[in-house]
Protein backbone atom coordinates (compact mmCIF):
# COMPACT_ATOMS: atom_id res chain seq x y z
CA UNK A 1 0.00 0.00 0.00
CA UNK A 2 1.14 3.78 -1.19
CA UNK A 3 2.09 6.21 1.71
CA UNK A 4 -0.64 8.21 0.17
CA UNK A 5 -3.55 5.51 0.16
CA UNK A 6 -2.32 5.31 3.77
CA UNK A 7 -2.86 8.52 4.31
CA UNK A 8 -5.96 8.77 2.75
CA UNK A 9 -7.53 5.89 5.01
CA UNK A 10 -6.15 7.74 8.17
CA UNK A 11 -8.17 10.70 7.24
CA UNK A 12 -11.09 8.39 6.54
CA UNK A 13 -10.92 6.77 9.92
CA UNK A 14 -10.49 10.24 11.82
CA UNK A 15 -13.31 11.70 9.97
CA UNK A 16 -15.41 8.23 10.79
CA UNK A 17 -14.65 9.10 14.46
CA UNK A 18 -15.44 12.67 14.47
CA UNK A 19 -19.02 11.63 12.90
CA UNK A 20 -19.64 8.80 16.08
CA UNK A 21 -18.28 11.46 18.46
CA UNK A 22 -22.27 12.99 18.33
CA UNK A 23 -24.73 10.63 18.44
CA UNK A 24 -27.26 12.91 17.04
CA UNK A 25 -24.97 13.79 14.06
CA UNK A 26 -24.19 10.04 13.29
CA UNK A 27 -27.85 8.86 13.05
CA UNK A 28 -28.49 11.41 10.26
CA UNK A 29 -25.55 11.10 8.40
CA UNK A 30 -25.12 7.25 8.78
CA UNK A 31 -28.85 7.03 7.95
CA UNK A 32 -28.90 9.28 4.60
CA UNK A 33 -25.27 7.99 3.67
CA UNK A 34 -27.23 4.61 3.29
CA UNK A 35 -29.90 5.97 1.24
CA UNK A 36 -27.24 7.74 -0.88
CA UNK A 37 -26.22 4.53 -1.77
CA UNK A 38 -28.87 2.45 -2.61
CA UNK A 39 -29.71 4.84 -4.80
CA UNK A 40 -26.06 4.76 -6.20
CA UNK A 41 -26.64 1.14 -6.84
CA UNK A 42 -29.94 1.38 -8.75
CA UNK A 43 -28.43 4.39 -10.74
CA UNK A 44 -25.36 2.36 -11.81
CA UNK A 45 -27.83 -0.48 -12.78
CA UNK A 46 -30.22 2.00 -14.47
CA UNK A 47 -27.31 3.05 -16.45
CA UNK A 48 -27.80 6.77 -15.42
CA UNK A 49 -24.00 7.45 -14.85
CA UNK A 50 -24.69 10.86 -14.11
CA UNK A 51 -26.99 10.71 -11.35
CA UNK A 52 -24.47 7.68 -10.06
CA UNK A 53 -21.53 10.51 -9.97
CA UNK A 54 -24.25 13.01 -8.21
CA UNK A 55 -24.20 10.07 -5.97
CA UNK A 56 -20.53 9.83 -5.23
CA UNK A 57 -20.31 13.52 -5.12
CA UNK A 58 -23.04 13.83 -2.21
CA UNK A 59 -21.01 11.02 -0.55
CA UNK A 60 -17.86 13.36 -0.56
CA UNK A 61 -19.73 16.62 0.16
CA UNK A 62 -20.98 14.46 3.05
CA UNK A 63 -17.59 14.45 5.12
CA UNK A 64 -17.10 18.48 4.40
CA UNK A 65 -18.15 18.96 7.92
CA UNK A 66 -16.31 16.36 9.61
CA UNK A 67 -13.76 17.74 7.94
CA UNK A 68 -13.66 21.07 9.17
CA UNK A 69 -14.25 19.73 12.57
CA UNK A 70 -11.22 17.62 12.54
CA UNK A 71 -8.65 19.03 10.59
CA UNK A 72 -9.47 22.89 10.12
CA UNK A 73 -10.18 22.79 14.47
CA UNK A 74 -13.29 24.49 13.85
CA UNK A 75 -16.40 23.09 16.19
CA UNK A 76 -19.74 23.12 13.96
CA UNK A 77 -22.96 22.97 16.55
CA UNK A 78 -24.48 19.40 15.77
CA UNK A 79 -27.57 21.45 14.78
CA UNK A 80 -25.48 23.22 12.21
CA UNK A 81 -23.96 20.18 10.99
CA UNK A 82 -26.84 18.18 10.65
CA UNK A 83 -28.46 21.39 8.88
CA UNK A 84 -26.15 20.96 6.53
CA UNK A 85 -26.59 16.97 5.72
CA UNK A 86 -29.94 17.82 5.25
CA UNK A 87 -29.11 20.28 3.02
CA UNK A 88 -26.73 18.51 0.59
CA UNK A 89 -29.53 15.42 0.43
CA UNK A 90 -32.14 17.67 -0.34
CA UNK A 91 -30.25 19.46 -3.48
CA UNK A 92 -28.31 16.76 -4.62
CA UNK A 93 -30.39 13.50 -4.34
CA UNK A 94 -34.35 14.88 -3.52
CA UNK A 95 -33.35 17.81 -5.98
CA UNK A 96 -31.67 16.64 -8.92
CA UNK A 97 -32.35 12.72 -9.36
CA UNK A 98 -35.45 13.32 -8.20
CA UNK A 99 -36.17 16.05 -9.80
CA UNK A 100 -38.19 17.74 -6.67
CA UNK A 101 -37.00 21.39 -8.34
CA UNK A 102 -39.70 20.76 -10.73
CA UNK A 103 -42.12 18.51 -9.05
CA UNK A 104 -41.98 21.10 -6.30
CA UNK A 105 -42.15 24.98 -7.34
CA UNK A 106 -41.10 25.58 -3.27
CA UNK A 107 -38.21 23.48 -3.00
CA UNK A 108 -35.72 25.75 -4.97
CA UNK A 109 -36.59 28.58 -2.86
CA UNK A 110 -37.07 27.02 0.48
CA UNK A 111 -33.10 25.99 -0.44
CA UNK A 112 -31.91 29.68 -1.17
CA UNK A 113 -33.57 30.62 1.46
CA UNK A 114 -31.74 27.79 3.72
CA UNK A 115 -28.38 29.05 1.71
CA UNK A 116 -28.80 32.63 3.02
CA UNK A 117 -29.75 31.61 6.66
CA UNK A 118 -26.87 29.50 7.02
CA UNK A 119 -24.39 31.53 5.23
CA UNK A 120 -24.94 34.35 7.59
CA UNK A 121 -24.32 32.52 10.28
CA UNK A 122 -21.19 31.57 9.18
CA UNK A 123 -20.06 34.70 8.21
CA UNK A 124 -20.91 35.96 11.75
CA UNK A 125 -18.89 33.06 13.34
CA UNK A 126 -15.72 34.37 11.18
CA UNK A 127 -16.23 37.97 12.83
CA UNK A 128 -17.45 36.46 16.20
CA UNK A 129 -14.30 34.26 16.30
CA UNK A 130 -12.04 37.67 15.65
CA UNK A 131 -13.59 39.71 17.39
CA UNK A 132 -13.64 37.46 20.49
CA UNK A 133 -9.97 36.89 19.79
CA UNK A 134 -7.17 38.00 22.46
CA UNK A 135 -4.62 38.91 19.47
CA UNK A 136 -7.36 41.78 18.00
CA UNK A 137 -6.92 45.19 19.11
CA UNK A 138 -10.24 46.62 17.91
CA UNK A 139 -13.89 45.35 19.33
CA UNK A 140 -16.94 45.69 16.57
CA UNK A 141 -20.26 46.41 17.42
CA UNK A 142 -23.08 44.10 17.27
CA UNK A 143 -24.58 46.13 14.37
CA UNK A 144 -21.37 45.90 12.31
CA UNK A 145 -20.57 41.98 12.76
CA UNK A 146 -24.79 41.39 11.61
CA UNK A 147 -23.55 43.84 8.44
CA UNK A 148 -20.44 41.91 7.52
CA UNK A 149 -22.60 38.56 8.19
CA UNK A 150 -25.14 39.97 5.75
CA UNK A 151 -22.80 40.99 3.19
CA UNK A 152 -21.33 37.75 3.67
CA UNK A 153 -24.12 35.67 3.02
CA UNK A 154 -25.33 37.97 0.18
CA UNK A 155 -21.93 37.16 -1.69
CA UNK A 156 -22.41 33.52 -1.37
CA UNK A 157 -25.79 33.65 -3.05
CA UNK A 158 -24.56 36.09 -5.78
CA UNK A 159 -21.66 33.74 -6.79
CA UNK A 160 -23.70 30.58 -6.52
CA UNK A 161 -25.99 32.10 -9.67
CA UNK A 162 -22.77 33.28 -11.49
CA UNK A 163 -22.20 29.13 -11.15
CA UNK A 164 -25.79 28.56 -12.77
CA UNK A 165 -25.43 31.25 -15.12
CA UNK A 166 -21.79 29.75 -16.23
CA UNK A 167 -23.70 25.72 -15.97
CA UNK A 168 -26.30 27.21 -18.30
CA UNK A 169 -24.25 28.72 -20.78
CA UNK A 170 -20.90 26.97 -21.22
CA UNK A 171 -22.26 23.22 -20.08
CA UNK A 172 -25.90 23.39 -21.16
CA UNK A 173 -27.71 23.06 -18.15
CA UNK A 174 -30.78 24.18 -17.13
CA UNK A 175 -29.85 25.30 -13.51
CA UNK A 176 -31.51 28.86 -13.95
CA UNK A 177 -35.09 27.28 -14.02
CA UNK A 178 -37.20 29.20 -16.71
CA UNK A 179 -40.56 31.05 -15.59
CA UNK A 180 -43.61 31.35 -18.08
CA UNK A 181 -45.27 34.67 -18.21
CA UNK A 182 -47.86 36.46 -19.86
CA UNK A 183 -46.42 40.20 -20.23
CA UNK A 184 -43.09 41.40 -21.81
CA UNK A 185 -42.12 45.20 -21.21
CA UNK A 186 -39.37 46.52 -23.12
CA UNK A 187 -37.70 49.53 -25.05
CA UNK A 188 -36.75 47.05 -27.67
CA UNK A 189 -39.96 46.98 -29.13
CA UNK A 190 -40.16 50.88 -29.44
CA UNK A 191 -40.30 51.13 -33.42
CA UNK A 192 -39.54 55.38 -32.63
CA UNK A 193 -36.73 54.20 -30.74
CA UNK A 194 -37.12 57.01 -28.25
CA UNK A 195 -36.56 54.41 -25.39
CA UNK A 196 -40.40 53.96 -24.75
CA UNK A 197 -41.24 51.35 -23.17
CA UNK A 198 -43.83 49.21 -25.03
CA UNK A 199 -45.65 46.22 -23.43
CA UNK A 200 -47.16 43.40 -24.70
CA UNK A 201 -49.94 42.26 -22.55
CA UNK A 202 -52.00 38.52 -22.22
CA UNK A 203 -49.75 36.45 -23.57
CA UNK A 204 -51.33 33.16 -24.56
CA UNK A 205 -48.52 31.21 -26.91
CA UNK A 206 -45.64 31.35 -28.42
CA UNK A 207 -44.72 30.02 -31.80
CA UNK A 208 -41.52 28.79 -32.95
CA UNK A 209 -40.50 27.90 -36.39
CA UNK A 210 -44.54 27.44 -37.14
CA UNK A 211 -45.08 25.35 -33.92
CA UNK A 212 -47.20 25.78 -30.98
CA UNK A 213 -45.00 25.56 -27.86
CA UNK A 214 -48.28 25.25 -25.78
CA UNK A 215 -47.09 27.12 -22.63
CA UNK A 216 -49.83 29.10 -22.08
CA UNK A 217 -47.65 32.08 -22.19
CA UNK A 218 -44.33 33.60 -22.74
CA UNK A 219 -40.89 31.39 -21.54
CA UNK A 220 -38.66 33.76 -19.33
CA UNK A 221 -35.23 32.07 -19.62
CA UNK A 222 -34.18 32.39 -15.75
CA UNK A 223 -34.33 36.21 -14.74
CA UNK A 224 -36.95 35.79 -12.64
CA UNK A 225 -35.51 32.43 -10.88
CA UNK A 226 -32.67 34.72 -10.34
CA UNK A 227 -34.09 37.42 -8.61
CA UNK A 228 -36.54 34.94 -6.53
CA UNK A 229 -33.37 32.97 -5.37
CA UNK A 230 -31.54 36.40 -4.37
CA UNK A 231 -34.64 37.97 -2.93
CA UNK A 232 -35.00 35.04 -0.72
CA UNK A 233 -31.30 34.47 0.08
CA UNK A 234 -31.91 38.13 1.38
CA UNK A 235 -34.74 37.21 3.36
CA UNK A 236 -32.65 34.58 5.11
CA UNK A 237 -29.71 36.22 5.78
CA UNK A 238 -31.77 39.06 7.49
CA UNK A 239 -33.63 36.77 9.41
CA UNK A 240 -30.17 35.45 11.50
CA UNK A 241 -28.30 38.59 11.45
CA UNK A 242 -31.54 39.95 13.08
CA UNK A 243 -31.07 36.90 15.82
CA UNK A 244 -27.45 37.49 15.47
CA UNK A 245 -27.75 41.36 16.35
CA UNK A 246 -29.56 40.97 19.49
CA UNK A 247 -27.30 37.94 20.21
CA UNK A 248 -24.09 39.85 20.72
CA UNK A 249 -26.28 42.77 22.43
CA UNK A 250 -27.26 40.17 25.13
CA UNK A 251 -23.31 39.37 24.99
CA UNK A 252 -23.56 36.28 23.99
CA UNK A 253 -27.14 35.23 25.86
CA UNK A 254 -29.64 33.15 24.04
CA UNK A 255 -29.20 29.64 22.49
CA UNK A 256 -31.00 29.85 19.28
CA UNK A 257 -27.88 31.60 17.48
CA UNK A 258 -25.17 29.25 19.14
CA UNK A 259 -26.91 26.21 17.35
CA UNK A 260 -25.68 27.71 14.39
CA UNK A 261 -22.46 29.66 14.60
CA UNK A 262 -19.16 27.32 14.48
CA UNK A 263 -16.43 28.29 17.21
CA UNK A 264 -13.03 27.42 17.31
CA UNK A 265 -12.32 23.92 19.13
CA UNK A 266 -10.62 24.25 22.54
CA UNK A 267 -7.63 22.13 23.73
CA UNK A 268 -10.18 20.06 25.82
CA UNK A 269 -12.57 19.19 23.30
CA UNK A 270 -9.68 18.10 21.24
CA UNK A 271 -8.53 15.50 24.32
CA UNK A 272 -12.28 14.55 24.66
CA UNK A 273 -12.21 13.46 21.18
CA UNK A 274 -9.02 11.24 21.65
CA UNK A 275 -6.27 13.89 20.45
Amino acid sequence: MTKKRRGLRQLYRELMAEVRARKGVAAVFFTLRAIVIVTLVLQFLRGNYENAFLCILTLLLFMIPAFVNRRLKIQLPSTLEIIILCFIFAAEILGEINAYYVKFDFWDTMLHTMNGFLAAAIGFSMVDVLNRSERTVFNLSPLFVAMVAFCFSMTIGVLWEFVEYFADNVLLLDMQKDTVIHTIRSVALDPTMTNTVMTIDGIADVIVNGESLGLGGYLDIGLHDTMEDLLVNFIGAVVFCTFGFFYLKGRGKGKFVRRFVPTMRTTTEEEIKGE
